[in-house]
């Protein structure tokens, strides 16, 4: 009877069951939020209400597919592999940007149609770059304590990939996957003098970026005071906000929104959280962000564990994993707030998208299998006794 290679074997150790239920948690309340939210322009578009339910429960299981395979590959595999991922993600943002291959979906040209499946660039392709970034700040952490140049050949390549993903434009994710290489170079040891340097450089430069581009300058604007254009530029964050404060403390009830009645935008999507706080009220809103609070501390928690166990690469794809889906989550509920401008962003493991949905549960996946690895004894982790 053939037996699969034992570097496939998942290791025999429970999970931290608080942070996989958390998870289980947000990816089921999502996808009633997206059957709820997606009612109005699912009726419009397709004549079954339901429409966007039942695709979001199929991109679930195939999330859940994809996620149990990952869960079965050890971290040294992917450590092994952290320059090919590299060459993978860049390539993925350039070829979405050539005519003919990227195609354009509301003005951004993000997605690449394989066959009967669209895929978001992006998704693959910050999760390849952000374990890149852990891989090399496993290999090289001297460098980062003690040199610029330590710290200046990853984010040379974070600034190629941000720019790259500025044509699209896809400002949000860039923003994203900067912050989340900078927070693993610091816990690798670069110095904060340089990264604050870094960053200080990085925001000139994105002042200059919004204020050289009328599309980012009209939403900066909008942002500021959507009041003064309710129905132009300011559209979709005044009915945010009218749905937000519906709501109240207790929320109308599940099903009961107004708003997702055609009166707000991309209600299944980007603006998800609206919704969800029209239905549910400050009080649900607090419990989802208790839910992805839980998320980031256990996640740091594995990470630190991880560090402790002396599974260097695991630590710092775990803080960074960790921080890309709570730094995504509160940039999302921020936007929809009114506080951050609109950025294009979902709400992780919430909002209607393949890619997107597919994506997050592959990131759980690899936090989890870090979580099992510190678990057991390293000849078991690695098949070698080292990592």
């Amino acid at each position: 009877m053939m037996r699969a290679p034992d570097f496939l074997h998942l290791p025999r150790a429970r999970p931290d069951l608080l942070l996989l239920g958390t998870l289980v948690v947000i990816l089921c309340l999502g996808l009633v939020m997206v059957g709820s939210a997606s009612v109005a322009v699912a009726e419009r578009l397709s004549g079954d209400s339901l429409y966007f339910f039942y695709r979001q429960a199929v991109y679930g299981l195939i999330g859940l597919v994809i996620g149990f395979v990952i869960l079965h590959i050890p971290m040294r595999v992917f450590q092994a592999s952290t320059f090919a991922l590299l060459g993978l993600g860049l390539l993925l943002l350039l070829v979405v940007l050539v005519p003919g291959l990227g195609h354009s979906v509301n003005g951004a040209q993000r997605w690449l149609h394989l066959g009967p499946v669209s895929l978001q660039a992006s998704e693959p392709a910050r999760l390849c770059l952000i374990m890149y970034v852990a891989g090399y700040a496993t290999r090289r952490q001297l460098e980062l304590a003690t040199s610029w140049g330590g710290l200046f050949r990853p984010m040379l390549f974070m600034v190629i990939a941000s720019f790259l993903l500025l044509l699209e434009p896809d400002f949000g994710a860039a923003t994203i996957l900067v912050t989340v290489a900078g927070i693993i170079l610091f816990v690798a040891g670069a110095r904060l003098f340089n990264l604050v340097v870094l960053a200080v450089v990085g925001g000139a430069t994105l002042v200059v970026l919004v204020f050289s581009s009328p599309y980012r300058l009209e939403r900066l604007v909008s942002f500021s005071n959507p009041w003064a254009h309710p129905f132009a530029s300011g559209f979709q964050l005044t009915q945010s906000l009218i749905a937000i404060g519906r709501g109240h403390l207790a929320g109308v009830g599940l099903g009961n929104s107004v708003q997702k009645l055609s009166y707000l935008p991309e209600t299944h999507t980007d603006f998800l959280f609206a919704i969800y706080a029209e239905e549910f009220g400050l009080i649900g809103s607090l419990v989802l962000i208790a839910l992805f609070s839980m998320v980031v501390w256990r996640g740091f928690v594995i990470a630190r564990r991880a560090l402790d166990a002396g599974q260097t690469f695991g630590g710092f794809v775990a803080y960074g994993l960790s921080a890309w889906l709570v730094l995504q989550a509160f940039v999302n509920m921020a936007v929809n707030m009114g506080l951050l401008p609109t950025k294009g962003l979902t709400l992780p493991l919430m909002s209607y998208g393949g890619s997107s949905l597919v994506m997050m549960c592959a990131l759980c996946a690899l936090l989890i299998r870090v979580d099992l690895e510190t678990r057991i004894p390293a000849k078991q982790t690695t098949g070698r006794g080292d990592q």
